[in-house]
Formats: structure tokens, sequence, C-alpha cells
């Protein structure tokens, strides 16, 4: 395999631009927020085809989500009124938590015959204590290699006593012809549904014993976000297809516990891998927040999942 990385300057905001020139892959990630802004592919007229919405695109929308793939940290979608306690300390932010805001720092790339990677960071010195109260690091890494393009988060909690508690993902929308055009295909097993009117969970939810195929969401449920546990799902392949278009995406979520189905009703569906869940409307401690990480004093938490564009012959 043979890749190249260049960096870029455009609308004020500093890129990275990391291309598989064999394999016909490239990601384009902004320092600002370690956003991934563009993933696309070569097709065989010779034209690179992005598969994220608004792929590669910097301008601010008329209306609508403005965002391709926001990463989430240290907690994920909101906090009840904009604050909650952690050991009785407070913390306060926006939606998604503080990360998608910061600007990271490069830690370092790499390139090999198997694969080639970008890696971002974000450490104490980078965050408030009303951010997040305790020393946690974040190296998040994008890989592209044989199986596509991996994510991986890397937590290290630098408290020489106290347990630290995070909650992370990936926000990635996934471009489509139109609302009404794409699919999504869900593997069989047992999910549970957490419902959040007002975009905080009720407490209310159904066990969903499925049997593989089509996602069995209506899509008038989406802008409400549908929200799942992975609660006994043996295999976690997902796929992505918009067939007008012919964009396909394989997501391998092994390991992942929780995903989110969103759109707004423009032409995407955003697929969140989550590593934790909303507030609750009667809202509990940070520390005891639904399926919170726990990282030991000294130690290291990682996570990853991988998603793969493909092109497919739809008719």
């Amino acid at each position: 395999m043979k890749f190249s990385l260049t960096e870029e300057d455009r609308d004020g905001r500093h890129l990275d631009v990391l291309t598989d020139e064999d394999g016909g892959i490239r990601i384009v990630v902004s320092r600002v927020g370690a956003e991934l802004i563009s993933m696309s592919r070569i097709n065989e007229a010779g034209e690179w085809i992005g598969f994220l919405y608004r792929d590669n695109d910097l301008t601010a929308p008329a209306e609508g989500w403005a965002n391709h793939a926001t990463v989430m940290g240290y907690y994920l979608h909101r906090l009840k009124n904009g604050s909650t306690l952690y050991r009785g300390q407070e913390i306060k932010g926006g939606t998604h938590g503080f990360l998608r805001a910061k600007t990271w720092h490069v830690a370092g790339s790499s390139t090999g015959e198997s694969g080639a990677s970008l890696k971002y960071q974000i450490t104490p010195d980078d965050f408030s204590p009303i951010e997040y109260p305790l020393k946690v690091s974040v190296d998040l890494t994008y890989e592209i290699g044989t199986n596509g393009v991996g994510v991986l988060f890397e937590f290290r909690n630098h408290e020489a006593e106290l347990m630290a508690h995070v909650s992370f993902g990936l926000h990635p929308g996934f471009g489509a012809t139109s609302f009404e055009t794409f699919h999504l295909q869900m593997p069989r097993g047992l999910y549970r549904r957490y419902f959040s009117p007002g975009n905080y969970l009720s407490g209310e939810t159904r066990d969903i014993e499925f049997r593989g195929g089509e996602m069995p969401f209506p899509r008038n449920e989406l802008p409400r976000s549908v929200i799942l546990e992975l609660a006994d799902v043996p295999r976690r392949i997902f796929s992505y297809v918009d067939p007008p278009s012919g964009r396909w995406v394989t997501l391998d979520l092994t390991g992942v516990p929780y995903v989110t189905l969103w759109s707004d009703g423009g032409p995407f569906l955003c697929v969140e891998p989550c590593w934790g869940l909303t507030d609750h409307h009667e809202q509990h401690a940070f520390e005891k927040k639904q399926g919170i990480q726990t990282i030991a004093p000294g130690r290291e938490l990682r996570a990853s999942f991988t998603m793969a564009p493909q092109f497919a012959s739809c008719d």
C-alpha cells in the first residue's frame, strides 16, 4: 500500500489529509474537534466520492445539521440544563461535551505496508475543572487499513487514587440522495431501546428481539433519536446503503455497547457508536450515568470500531 499525508489550511481550519493511493481511500481530519470531515473513495471514473454528509464541505448550511462526524466526550449527547455534579463538583457544558470544540494536538502519524494512521490528543491542560475535574487524557487515532477506516479511542487516567468516569463516541453522518433513499441493515439479536423524549432518558425501555434486516424503526422517529443497547447481538456488523448513489458503508461495531440512530430529516443518517448515554430527565450524578465507563487510577481504556466505504451495485 502506498500512502500520502498532506496538510491544508482552508476557511480558517487546519486539515490533515491521509490518502491510500493504491486502495483509493482518503480521509480529511480537522484539528478543531479532531472531526473527520471527509471519508471518500475513488470510483471507476477516477472521481473522489464522499461518503459523509456534506463531505469535505466546510461552509455553513442554510439550515439543518452542520457537522460531519462529531467527536463526543467526556460525556454524550446532553447534560440536563447544561450542568451536572461529579462527586459533588459541578460540570458545565454544551451538547456532546467539550472535545468537539477543542483544537487537538497532533500526536503522531505513521505509514506502513498494511496501513497508515493519524493520532490526535487532548491532555488535562486543554480543559478546565468546570469542563471535567480529573486528570484524564485521550488519544484519538484514525487509521486507513485493509478493513477500511478504523477509529480508536485511548483514555488514560493520570489520577493516583481516583477512579475516572467518562462516556464518549463518534457521531458520523452518512450522506444520502434524500431522506427517503437510505437503508440500514442491522444484525440479528436482542436490542434494548431507551426512550428519550425531549433528549433525556425517561427510564422507559423496550427489548426488541430482531431477526436481522432493514432497521425496524419508521423514519419519522429518527429526529427524536433511536437509542439502542446491543444487549445480545453476537455479530455486530451494520450496513448502510444509499442505492441511488451506490454508496455503501459497512460498520463493524464489535465491542460497542450502544448505538444511536438519528437524522433531522435531511439527506443523511447518523449511526453513532456510543460508550454511554445521555442524561435522565431525573438527573443522576455524573458517576452514575447510564452506561458510564470507568478507568482505574493509572490505567487506560481503549475502544474502537471500523467503517468500510464501498460502492454497491444497486438497481
